[in-house]
């Protein structure tokens, strides 16, 4: 199968296979645009784009850490996921102990504090909290967020891992006053909720990807038990839910963008407060052709946005969804960027133009007349 791009995204595609054993094929476009810096401005596609991701990429140990990426191959998301990967700023460069950051794209608006390092203090009846470390800029990612494994405990079966957040920092149910004393707080936590037990059930603060095994996500992707192995293997479980490939919180996540939404920063680059919109057209027409010459159109959705204002830049993503009757061998290929109209119009003027000569330049027109049609004897 050929794809053929008409756009300046970069594109790709692959197949995947539902939980009723039925093949899509799955089409996926992503633009790379500057952050435009005038709330009036457009983002701009920038020159160099980033490429398609294949696998998820993580900062360190995967399982240890939190996905920067998912893979971009995703069978379908039901909404769009708004991520950001970046830091709080505080404003002019001078220190504080803590400061709020607020994101808004569209319907979105969320909002946490970030707080300078802290650590428990052993008390002589319970514990208390050393003052926040003054910054200038901290990260905003799930490693800062409340959570992590409890390791305090010297029987390591004993140790816990925080379900909705394994890779943050500030869980130890287990400590008593002795072991605590020294163990590091997070730098993220709700605006009216602040941190100030070890066992708490704290909501994890960030922007980024939530993990594909962390509890908040892992209850949509269905059963996988003998029943399963007996009558649905190897396709997904019956019960499992497209929201699972959603890897934004359920609080990031947006209707399909149109078009133009408000987006606003604060906090989270050196400038202290941001806005623009996004592009105005995101009208993205995905066509495949068949070997039979029959057409199939369907608009591409975004439905991932990355925001990375430490880079300056925009990443969004475009999916397309298409259920195959066999497999993927009945599509001859896939267009993106141009519609049925379009495709038609284009292959009537290839029919009218085909068998007509045709030239690079004037100058090999007029050679070419001179030879096909030389002057007669009488005018030489």
């Amino acid at each position: 199968m050929e794809l053929i791009n008409k756009t300046r995204l970069v594109g790709g595609f692959t197949t995947s296979t539902d939980k009723t054993g039925r093949e899509w094929l799955v089409v996926v476009a992503k633009g790379t645009y500057g952050i435009a810096d005038h709330p009036g401005h457009e983002p701009r596609l920038l020159e160099q784009q980033a490429p398609l991701i294949m696998a998820d990429v993580f900062p360190g140990e995967p399982g240890e850490s939190a996905a920067l990426y998912e893979n971009d191959f995703a069978l379908h998301k039901p909404r769009c996921d708004v991520l950001l990967n970046g830091h709080c700023y505080a404003p002019n460069g001078e220190p504080v102990t803590e400061l709020n950051v607020a994101l808004k794209v569209g319907t979105l608006v969320k909002a946490f504090k970030v707080v300078g390092a802290r650590v428990y203090v052993e008390g002589a009846l319970s514990h208390s909290t050393t003052r926040p470390v003054p910054f200038t800029r901290m990260p905003v990612s799930y490693a800062q967020a409340f959570g992590g494994v409890d390791r305090t405990h010297a029987d390591a079966t004993q140790h816990q891992w925080y379900p909705w957040n394994p890779v943050g920092v500030g869980f130890y149910p287990s400590a008593n006053t002795a072991r605590i004393n020294g163990l590091p707080l997070p730098n993220t936590e709700e605006l009216d909720r602040p941190v100030t037990t070890p066992d708490g059930n704290y909501k994890p603060m960030a922007f980024g990807p939530i993990g594909r095994a962390w509890q908040q996500r892992i209850r949509w992707a269905g059963t996988y038990d003998q029943a399963w192995l007996d009558h649905q293997f190897p396709f997904l479980p019956e019960d499992f839910d497209l929201r699972y490939f959603q890897c934004a919180p359920e609080d990031q996540q947006i209707d399909y963008p149109q078009g133009g939404e408000e987006v606003a920063l604060l906090n989270l680059n050196d400038k202290g407060r941001t806005a623009f919109r996004l592009p105005t057209n995101l009208k993205l027409p995905v066509l495949l052709v068949f070997h039979d010459d029959s057409t199939r159109e369907t608009a591409a959705v975004v439905d991932t946005v990355i925001l990375e204002p430490d880079a300056n830049r925009l990443l969004l993503t475009w999916r397309a969804s298409a259920p195959l009757g066999r497999n993927i061998k009945e599509v001859a290929k896939v267009i993106v960027g141009q519609s049925a109209d379009q495709f038609e119009q284009a292959k009537a003027n290839e029919e009218r133009m085909r068998g007509k000569q045709h030239f690079k330049s004037l100058a090999q027109l007029i050679a070419w007349t001179k030879e096909a049609y030389p002057p007669a004897e009488e005018a030489l």
